[in-house]
């Protein structure tokens, strides 16, 4: 009897000794599952990219997304347990950018073992590689692709866990598969010796806001004076308001790192049509300095209100329909072309710069938003030539033809200011080699404006000179300056 206790205190021991080992590794198995790598899945579990766009992958018959993990000196490593997931990244008020590695791009996308996802870099592959990868012919069909850096050395950016997604893609055109990432844009260092980015973001945005001041300034002037009310001065004002918004609009464009939740395309179409409005005014001021010179009777007043109103919902009226046709043609007629064309210098020509959010009016919505401006152009040098063969033929001169002619100087000035920016604008699109040039003359468009709008009027300074030094009351009558200072007064 001894002897079978003893044999079953034996068995007993070994029993708990095994139970509590099994415990032992169950616990720090579910410790492990719990405390798993995260890697950050795009779609669903059964879900991969097809051609950019979510689909179950049973339907494609293709496998689902294995992920691979490797260190930072790219070994491979196995991870026993990982767990997704799912959705976008967090970027806060960065964008995203989509990067595709399919085996033949510059980009190479290493899952680290902490859930890290690390951006490798080749600059290896030169540009007819990348023309001719299957993801660029036959999703996006991107214009223009970057030139390769000169430097071999591969460069790469670490995304944190939740500054990036992953997902498995399938491009249907070439049945490729691959790796789909969408990342979150790092802050890039500043750089203070590059003279692009100098030009770019630090001058840039100064010359706009200068601009802006200028323009603001103008506009106050002859809108506060009562005597540069008439329909001139407040046709300057408006022209002055749409540059402001023009520049404004500009301006949000330039640090096309911040992501928007509406989009660049609300800014574009401000852009756009601040321009075309300054235009039409432009035209509208010729129109009106034409046609009073062909009238018989020339005596103005100094503030037609109903003429304004008639010009301002002829102008506004136009745009709004110009706006509108451009806006039917980008979303209804606009497939040939691709609004997610542009790409980024910081990283590599596989990175797009607009993703889904930050798409940008094409190409014939833009033709039709600025071909209009084309046309006033034209009109403005018919106005021109018209009216100075009536101002040739024009014996006496009378105060109001004084007034007339001046302003019919300001339209010509305008006019050729407007102009020669608008066609530096165009060819910067065109040749990047001009887009200095176009910054440098954005800001001299602006300074010449003030020029020829204040500073060259006698009439606008004498007014000035009046209200800063109190020497007397700024004239309130509704007959204008050409009237107030007809006997001797400095106009």
């Amino acid at each position: 009897m001894m002897h079978y206790n003893v044999v079953f205190l034996v068995l007993f021991t070994i029993v708990l000794y095994t139970y509590a080992e099994v415990s032992d590794t169950d616990l720090n198995d579910l410790s492990k599952q719990q405390n798993s790598v995260q890697i950050n899945k795009f779609f669903e579990e059964n879900e991969i990219a097809v051609d950019s766009v979510c689909r179950l992958a049973e339907k494609y018959d293709e496998t689902l997304w294995n992920p691979i993990f490797n260190t930072e000196n790219g070994e491979d490593v196995k991870l026993k347990y990982f767990r997704f997931v799912h959705g976008v990244p967090n970027c806060e008020t960065t964008e995203l950018r989509p990067i595709f590695y399919l085996g033949k791009s510059e980009d190479k996308l290493n899952l680290l073992s902490d859930g890290q996802l690390k951006h490798l870099i080749h600059h290896e592959v030169n540009s007819e590689l990348i023309k001719n990868d299957p993801l660029v012919i036959s999703i996006f069909n991107l214009h223009d692709i970057n030139t390769m850096p000169d430097s071999k050395e591969p460069s790469s950016y670490i995304h944190n866990q939740n500054k990036y997604c992953m997902d498995k893609i399938l491009v249907t055109n070439s049945n490729t598969t691959g790796q789909y990432a969408l990342v979150c844009v790092p802050v890039v260092k500043i750089n203070w010796k590059d003279s692009d980015f100098l030009m770019k973001k630090i001058l840039n945005p100064i010359f706009h806001a200068i601009a802006m001041i200028l323009y603001l300034t103008v506009a106050i002037i002859y809108f506060v004076l009562p005597t540069l009310r008439d329909l001139a001065g407040n046709i300057i004002s408006t022209i002055n308001v749409c540059l402001i918004v023009s520049q404004a609009a500009d301006f949000v464009r330039i640090f096309t790192e911040s992501s928007n939740h509406v989009s660049f395309m609300v800014t574009d179409i401000i852009l756009y049509i601040s321009l075309l409005g300054a235009f039409f005014w432009l035209n509208s001021f010729g129109f009106y300095i034409w046609k009073t010179f062909k009238s018989r009777n020339v005596f103005l007043r100094v503030t037609d209100v109903r003429k304004y109103c008639y010009y301002s919902s002829v102008v506004w009226s136009s745009v709004a329909l110009i706006a509108g046709m451009a806006l039917c043609a980008h979303f209804l007629l606009d497939t040939g072309t691709n609004p997610y064309r542009k790409m980024i210098k910081q990283f590599s020509s596989s990175i797009l710069v607009d993703d889904v959010e930050q798409e940008t009016i094409g190409w014939l919505g833009i033709a039709i938003f600025l071909t209009p401006v084309a046309f006033t152009i034209i009109f403005n040098l018919f106005f021109y030539i018209t009216t100075l063969k009536v101002i040739k033929r024009i014996n006496i001169y009378g105060r109001i033809h004084y007034k007339l002619k001046g302003c019919f100087d300001l339209f010509l000035d305008m006019f050729v200011i407007m102009t020669v920016s608008w066609l530096i604008l165009l060819l910067s699109w065109f040749n990047p080699a001009l887009l200095y040039s176009q910054i440098v003359v954005n800001l001299l468009e602006a300074i010449f404006i003030f020029y020829i709008c204040v500073v060259r009027q006698s009439h606008v300074t004498f007014l000035l000179r009046n209200i800063c030094s109190y020497a007397q009351p700024v004239p309130t009558g509704e007959w204008g300056d050409e009237m107030t200072h007809m006997n001797g007064g400095n106009y």
